[in-house]
This record gives structure tokens, C-alpha cells and sequence, in this order.
């Protein structure tokens, strides 16, 4: 089992915009999840790729006048299922329609969508605004026979979601060799083993097309840097859900798209977090 850093950060004022962007900026850095709270938030890296130099870095340039306390623990692999079942997940429900729960639940309420999500230390429970956003997308659209990509699928959430609603095919891309197994896991849970797992970055994309919905739900600088990939799978009328960043961000995710062919459609927000839907011109 992976050795993770739980870093503990206290900030002085504190507040929801806060919380969220150091969120976002942490996850530029390498962290997987995230416990926002009433003073701070607590964060969880893989112990090799933590490095307290970029946090310092990272905290010296936050956007906000804010004070920061800092400390860190070393927390040794171990049944993350049950640490997330004492002190996190809970089972939550997106627009009357999806349930998301892990297995050791009881008393689930009955929809449509019921989505199994034991997450360990994945990213993708439901619970982040973006997630959620995407979620509420793929229950609005028509996937019945369309091919769809979930790029950096964590949990697998989006890609279980999509199969549940007909895609016909569905190639999930996922970089991080731990969330790879737990997404695994997570599509035996929901009895969607045809999704096609894929363990590595963008490059993984070659071997993919005819996407008729591309998803990326990663952070503003990944996207940027691989949205050539991205539009280069898709097939003619194709759409393409972005999030992992704020609404402010959409102006350098367009510049990034625009040239690709992609044109603006919509875009939905939460606590300044963003879905941008997109289409081919």
C-alpha cells in the first residue's frame, strides 16, 4: 500500500473561496484529494512526490491575503476504504437522478443511477464541485451510442456514469497507477468492465477515435497543454466537457481550444468552479 503526506493547512481568514482555490493549486502540485473544513484544509500527496519547497513556493504566491499554519504527518499505507468511511464519504445525490456511495453504505436512497464508488485515495466521489458539475451534464445529455473518453478518470465515476446511460463505447485514461487499480475495482463494483482502462498520459490517445464526447475533468494546465490531443480523436459534431478549474480560466482554456477547431457552447459553475462544454465548429 502507497506511504501518503497528510499536510495539514490552516488559514487565517478562512473561507470557501479560499479553501478552493488552494484545492485547485495543490492539485497542480501532485495532491489527490482534499478535506475542506471550517479553518483550512487537509490534503494528501504520495509521500516520493512530496516536495515542501513548491508548498512554500505555492503559499508565498497565494492570489489572497492570507495567513497560513502548516504542519505534516506521514500516514502509512493502510485500508483507505475504511478512513474514508470513519471521517469522509458519504453517500450523496445529484439531481434526484444518480446516487454515489461506496460499498460499505447502508440505507442508500433509491435512483435511477446507483453508482458504487469505494475511492480509497482516488480523486472522484461525487462531492467536488467539479465532479458534480460533469455528473449533471452527462444526466442532461443523450449518450445513448455515442463513443466518450473520460480523461483522467480517478474513480472511474464519470466513465461508469456514462456507461450506465448507453455510451456505446467508453476509453477512460488515467496517469496514476493506484487510481488506475482503484478504477478497476470500481467498474467490477458497477458491472461496467467494458470500459476500455487505460494506464498513462495523453499519449494514450492515439489509439483512439470517433469520440463523439471527450470528458477531462483534471486542472486548467493539464487541458491546456494536451487539448491538441484531445480534439484530435473526435469525431465530426462531437462535444467535449472540460472542468477542473475556475470560471475565470475559461478565457485561457478558449485561447488553448479556439485553434482546434472548438467553439464555446455553455458552461455551467459552482463555487466558482467550472464545466465548459464545447463543440466542434
Amino acid at each position: 500500500m502507497n506511504d501518503y503526506i497528510e499536510l495539514r493547512l490552516d488559514a487565517t481568514p478562512c473561507d470557501e473561496t479560499r479553501t478552493d482555490i488552494l484545492a485547485a493549486l495543490l492539485a497542480q502540485a501532485g495532491f489527490e484529494s482534499f478535506v475542506p473544513d471550517e479553518t483550512g484544509l487537509t490534503a494528501y500527496i504520495k509521500a516520493e512526490l512530496f516536495d515542501h519547497r513548491e508548498i512554500d513556493s505555492l503559499l508565498a504566491d497565494f492570489p489572497m491575503e492570507t495567513a497560513f499554519t502548516v504542519s505534516r504527518k506521514l500516514v502509512e499505507g493502510q485500508d483507505w476504504n475504511k478512513e474514508w468511511e470513519k471521517n469522509y464519504f458519504q453517500p450523496i445525490v445529484i439531481d434526484d437522478q444518480c446516487v454515489i456511495h461506496s460499498s460499505f453504505h447502508k440505507d442508500i436512497p433509491e435512483c435511477r443511477y446507483d453508482i458504487v464508488i469505494d475511492p480509497k485515495m482516488a480523486f472522484g466521489t461525487g462531492h467536488h464541485a467539479t465532479t458534480s458539475l460533469v455528473i449533471r451534464q452527462l444526466l442532461a445529455m443523450n449518450l445513448q451510442g455515442l463513443n466518450v473518453v473520460d480523461m483522467g478518470t480517478g474513480t472511474g465515476i464519470l466513465a461508469i456514469l456514462a456507461t450506465m446511460r448507453g455510451a456505446r463505447r467508453v476509453d477512460a485514461v488515467e496517469i496514476d497507477e493506484f487510481a488506475f487499480t482503484n478504477a478497476v475495482e470500481n467498474m467490477r463494483l458497477n458491472s461496467t468492465e467494458t470500459v476500455e482502462l487505460h494506464l498513462g498520459d495523453a499519449a494514450e490517445l492515439a489509439q483512439v477515435s470517433d469520440v463523439n464526447l471527450f470528458i477531462a475533468n483534471i486542472n486548467r494546465n493539464i487541458i491546456t497543454a494536451d487539448i491538441a490531443a484531445y480534439a484530435a480523436t473526435l469525431a465530426p459534431g462531437a462535444t467535449m466537457l472540460l472542468s477542473g478549474f475556475y470560471e475565470e480560466d475559461i478565457p485561457v482554456i478558449m485561447s488553448a481550444a479556439e485553434p482546434l477547431g472548438l467553439a464555446y457552447q455553455s458552461h455551467t459553475t459552482l463555487n466558482r468552479w467550472c464545466c465548459l462544454k464545447l463543440c466542434t465548429a
